[in-house]
């Protein structure tokens, strides 16, 4: 077995004690944690520590914190040429301090604690310094979920960049159009097959060949009906930017 410490109490820690115990590969050793509380729910209180100077030689410590922790969490493990990674898809592996082996291990994600997710369907991005170490994580990580990919630290700044767009950027315009149906007493989940198909689209379809609508169309008529009938300048700015952006794709092709 694989001897696993893992730091952290939030999402993403919490998400992958609940993976680390469904599995005989791994052996979760201890769970680091400021507010022990916050997950004593999910591992007994003997794993469960607050003080980096009782933290154990293992395998692999995961470093699941704030991406402006990750440096300073490294920082305090008292621990020497140990495997430490963190969970970030936005920070460099050469933010972890160099008295320990580095690496990254990254799960592509969106992560809400009552929310329960398949771990297996999620793909788990891998870095490490060394062949060896590397073996390591994609051996945790093929305990855990199906599919995982090698991926350098500026290849895994693009792919967050990107995740931004496809999750957090979309999942902000659901709250748009939420308000909108809101506002005019409509009830939201009336799109919801529509949110559905679109996601579904994609599957069998590149976004370019799955992309439809009014913009897509150069529909002025519908487009310009659209923006006299919002009141919300930052509304209209959201939907002036994005038709313009499909527009402008389409020229591109």
């Amino acid at each position: 077995m694989i001897r696993v410490t893992l730091i952290g109490s939030g999402n993403v820690a919490q998400h992958l004690i609940q993976a680390f115990s469904q599995t005989t590969v791994v052996e979760l050793v201890q769970v680091f944690s400021r507010q022990p509380e916050t997950v004593a729910h999910l591992v007994s209180s003997n794993k469960i520590t607050s003080d980096f100077n009782g933290l154990q030689k293992v395998d692999l410590i995961i470093i699941a914190v704030s991406d402006n922790a990750i440096t300073e969490v490294s920082n305090q493990i008292p621990l020497q040429n140990q495997l430490v990674v963190h969970t970030s898809g936005s920070v460099a592996m050469e933010a972890l301090n160099a008295k320990n082996r580095k690496g990254v291990f990254y799960p592509l994600q969106t992560f809400s604690k009552t929310k329960a997710v398949d771990f297996k369907v999620i793909p788990v991005c891998l870095e490490a310094e060394n062949e060896t170490d590397y073996q390591i994580l994609e051996t945790v990580a093929k305990a855990i979920c199906d599919v995982t990919y090698k991926v350098n630290s500026e290849q895994r700044k693009a792919l967050h960049v990107a995740a931004v767009f496809v999750s957090n950027f979309v999942n902000h315009l659901y709250q748009i159009g939420e308000t909108i149906c809101s506002e005019n007493q409509l009830d939201f989940a009336i799109l919801k097959p529509l949110i559905q198909e679109t996601a579904a689209k994609i599957l069998t379809l590149s976004p370019t060949e799955a992309q439809t609508g009014p913009a897509k169309r150069q529909d002025t008529q519908t487009i310009n009906a659209h923006l006299a009938f919002l009141t919300d300048e930052h509304q209209k700015e959201i939907y002036k930017l994005l038709t313009k952006s499909i527009i402008d794709n389409g020229k591109k092709l």
